[in-house]
């Protein structure tokens, strides 16, 4: 018998697929439907181990389905533009649309080795000219809606890579890529209005019971609704207000100073004619707009020399600082510190020894003797030395503010979010057009439809800091579509994410002249199971859900979320290794000597373990999964990164993890072929009457399918393949009498069967040694008899005097004193009886039997 040979089996079956069109997804067909979508890669030039994971767990769901009678979507394509391909084009002198489709040709091949089940037909990049032009449609049309606008707005600025960053893009404030401190600057820039779906947005993470709640919690915080109070303090001896607005109305006679943003007009006013101040303003700039870059940075203000007068007490006059931690785009780009229940404002008070009153107090405490050191307050309590609060809760007093707030008219109860609108334009080349010219007589006038799509020039340098579609010495020279006149292209490209907030429509009907035609995509949406890193919890699923939803106001779809399923998969992680001169070193150059110490093969130095941590290329512990396939082959990997732990947790990469799903495989293959001389035809009815031992066996099969069914629906494949560890056991035992040929093919089916969603090339291969011409890819799930997956009969521990002495096996419905004769006869339980008298027999139905002697 031969050992099974992976690399030739799984190009065989790739190619047997291929050929069939096997998983080519029929749209208009009346099978039920399920859409199952693994956010698509970056096509870097390579896939990892991370890849193979988070492909794979989809793979299981398609094939799965597809067993089950679905009609299953399971598309690929390729989150293609961005800064990676332009910084690889000025690095390495070429052009980032042939490093782009250069990797993409080589990620397809690798895919393609791991044996997805994948409608290849339906693959695009973001970066063809195909579907971008698609995605400037759409632009256009929310701009129409009025959901598009342009205003000057401050935004991050790398000063390297020349281009605004998001928030998210600023880590300790530096440019995420360049590495380049952040600057604050004023631009033009395009917006998406997601603030005006910032209520639905919340209020439809409510209906996503199948996401995890830690993500939904997430964009929950990200989308930040408060209710607070906005109101206007007095300026003294000015006769003008300064609007403030608080989440925290209930803190105000805890207030010691007001702070306002750098480029609060009242800032810009008092700057005109005050160098130092302009100089501050000018500092400020100098963080980023990211909610981290402010609260990392040091608290500085600036004492603009004016007062407001407190609400509640005119005489009580608190001082105005700029400061750099208040930004003009939340709230009002005003509030007002309460130092004791606020770290920020603690902070900021301290350093200029402004004063500190608590007003919240825990209860349990001395309103009179509780104080704030040096952490603020932020914990429930009741009110203290606040007037007329006193002795209300936290709500309460937030209420009795606004209530007289509201009254007396100089306040208002707001709603304020978090949430900012998206700003998504971009000084760079790699990316899609912003649809628009300028003109000086008419503005900013949409490029008409049948220009569209407005395509990136091919002749473009990288010599000059910059945009390239600036510097472009042509391509941004148009004509006006409204008056002809001589015009400028927006030389803006879009935000990326852009790209991937509307790409499971467009693989639903790839083809459509349109973006996606509307009824197909109300049929297929929302994707079934959506899969990939929780590191996109936030921003690529809340952009999509705006997409989803923006689209719907509309009219072009009847859809509202796009992901009804999400599952956030672990990382892979390897151990980590350095040799003596604190080099990282790649797991394939190290070699163990018989001491068991570790040396690198390439140049004798000593090797030693680090941490375990996520495969990377920086720390050189990674896995090349072309490596695994080719040694081990594709399914030996697939059944290691299903098998080793729970999906959702993270995969310790380890050499014995995947040798024993090797030895795994080849014992699978050999359970199979070693039967297939014994086992009876296909087809052959099972007989009425079978052994015990055949019975017992067809109980595990249909036990087996119902766990392993239940496993896979529930996304615990690591549960289903421990499963199948035990099945294969059980069908390798010794089987005999009436019937043992029969169940021994149903059993074997059965393992194949239930492997083919994991192991699909193994599958397949045994499949076709035990007769089938059909594809196991096309064959039905198998399906378990109810009967047979509940068991008859019981195990009862026998004791005597509370000691387990045996087992015995009885009906489940056997009378008390039926199991007490088979338990008094049993040997091992003779044996400590002997000599003895039986004082009590105790019968729990179900679960023991106690015998007392003396």
């Amino acid at each position: 018998m031969s050992r099974y040979n992976a690399k030739i089996t799984e190009t065989k079956w790739q190619k047997r697929w291929q050929e069939a069109a096997t998983f080519r997804t029929n749209t208009q067909s009346e099978k039920p439907k399920y859409y199952v979508l693994e956010m698509f890669p970056y096509p870097s030039g390579r896939i990892h181990m991370g890849h193979v994971r988070n492909y794979t767990l989809g793979d299981v769901v398609a094939r799965f389905r597809r067993a089950n009678g679905y009609e299953v979507l399971h598309p690929m394509g390729w989150d293609a533009f961005g800064m990676p391909a332009e910084n690889a084009a000025m690095e390495h002198k070429v052009h980032p649309a042939d490093w782009t489709y250069d990797n993409i040709a080589n990620m397809r091949g690798q895919l393609q080795q791991v044996g997805f089940a994948i409608d290849w037909e339906r693959e695009f990049a973001t970066c063809d000219a195909e579907y971008y032009g698609k995605e400037q449609q759409i632009f256009i049309d929310f701009y129409n809606a009025g959901l598009i606008y342009r205003k000057e707005s401050w935004v991050n600025w790398d000063p390297v890579d020349h281009t605004v960053l998001a928030n998210e893009q600023v880590i300790d404030g530096k440019g995420w890529r360049s590495g380049a401190l952040v600057e604050r600057r004023k631009l033009s820039q395009w917006f998406l209005k997601i603030t005006d779906f910032a209520d639905e947005l919340l209020e439809g993470l409510g209906t996503l019971d199948r996401w995890p709640e830690k993500v939904r919690l997430m964009q929950e915080n990200w989308i930040g609704r408060s209710e607070g109070l906005k109101f206007d303090f007095n300026i003294a001896d000015r006769g003008e207000k300064l609007t403030v607005y608080t989440t925290r109305p209930d803190t105000i006679f805890g207030a010691s100073f007001c702070a306002i943003a750098a480029d609060h007009p009242l800032s810009l006013k008092l700057a005109e004619d005050n160098a130092d101040l302009t100089k501050f303003i000018e500092e400020c700039r100098k963080t980023g707009t990211s909610q981290e870059a402010i609260e990392k940075a040091e608290k500085k203000g600036f004492a603009t020399g004016l007062y407001v007068e407190h609400p509640f007490d005119p005489s009580w006059k608190l001082p105005v600082y700029v400061a750099n931690f208040v930004l003009m785009d939340y709230g009002t780009g005003a509030v007002f510190g309460c130092p004791a229940h606020d770290q920020r404002d603690l902070d900021f008070a301290r350093k200029y020894n402004l004063s500190v009153q608590a007003v919240v107090v825990p209860e349990g405490e001395d309103a009179a003797s509780f104080a704030v050191a040096d952490e603020a307050y932020t914990g429930p309590g009741l009110i203290a030395n606040s007037q007329m609060l006193d002795g209300m809760t936290v709500e309460d007093a937030k209420t009795a503010v606004i209530d007289r707030a509201e009254a007396e008219g100089w306040g208002e109860r707001t709603v304020n979010f978090r949430l900012r609108d998206w700003g998504v334009s971009r000084q760079r080349y790699w990316g899609t057009p912003i649809p628009f010219v300028h003109c000086d007589d008419c503005g900013v006038v949409p490029v008409p439809g049948e220009e569209l799509p407005i395509k990136l020039p091919e002749d473009v340098s990288f010599d000059t800091p910059g945009n390239p579609l600036e510097h472009h010495p042509t391509w941004k020279n148009t004509t006006c579509p409204k008056c002809g006149k001589a015009a400028t292209r927006e030389t803006d490209t879009m935000d990326t994410f852009v790209d991937s907030s509307w790409y499971f429509l467009r693989f639903i009907t790839p083809d459509e002249g349109a973006p996606f035609d509307g009824n197909t995509v109300n049929e297929w949406m929302p994707v079934n199971q959506y899969i990939g890193g929780v590191e996109h919890a936030i921003l690529h699923l809340l952009y999509a859900r705006f997409f989803t939803r923006a689209l719907n106001k509309i009219g072009k779809t009847t859809v509202t979320e796009p992901f009804e399923g999400l599952f956030t998969q672990g990382m892979v992680n390897h151990m980590t290794y350095r040799d003596s001169e604190n080099q990282w070193v790649f797991p394939e150059l190290i070699r163990t000597r018989d001491d068991g110490t570790m040396y690198r093969n390439d140049n004798g130095l000593e090797v030693t373990e680090g941490r375990i941590e996520k495969m990377s290329k920086s720390k050189k512990n990674v896995v090349d999964p072309d490596d695994i396939i080719d040694q081990y082959g594709a399914d030996t990997a697939r059944w290691f990164v299903l098998s080793d732990s729970p999906p959702e947790r993270d995969l310790l990469w380890t050499e014995s993890g995947i040798e024993g799903a090797w030895r795994f495989t080849q014992r699978v293959n050999r359970l199979v072929l070693e039967a297939i001389g014994s086992v009876a035809p296909i087809g052959t009815p099972i007989p009425t009457e079978v052994s015990d031992s055949a019975m017992a066996l067809r109980k595990t099969v249909h036990k087996t399918i119902k766990a392993v069914t239940a496993d896979i629906e529930a996304l615990h494949f690591n549960k289903a393949v421990a499963r199948l560890y035990e099945y294969a056991n059980a069908v390798g035992g010794k089987l005999d009498g009436a019937g043992a040929a029969e169940v021994k093919r149903e059993a074997l089916e059965t393992l194949v069967l239930l492997i083919g969603p994991m192991m699909p090339h193994l599958a397949e291969e045994l499949w076709s040694e035990l007769g089938f011409e059909t594809l196991v890819a096309d064959t039905p799930w198998p399906q378990f008899d109810e009967s047979l997956t509940v068991d008859n009969t019981v195990k009862l521990a026998v004791q005597v005097n509370g000691k387990v002495r045996d087992t015995i096996e009885v009906a489940k419905d056997m009378p008390k004193d039926e199991i007490e004769k088979i338990a008094l006869a049993n040997e091992k339980v003779i044996k400590f009886m002997e000599g003895k008298t039986i004082r009590k027999v105790i019968v729990v139905p179900g679960r023991i039997v106690n015998i007392v002697v003396g």
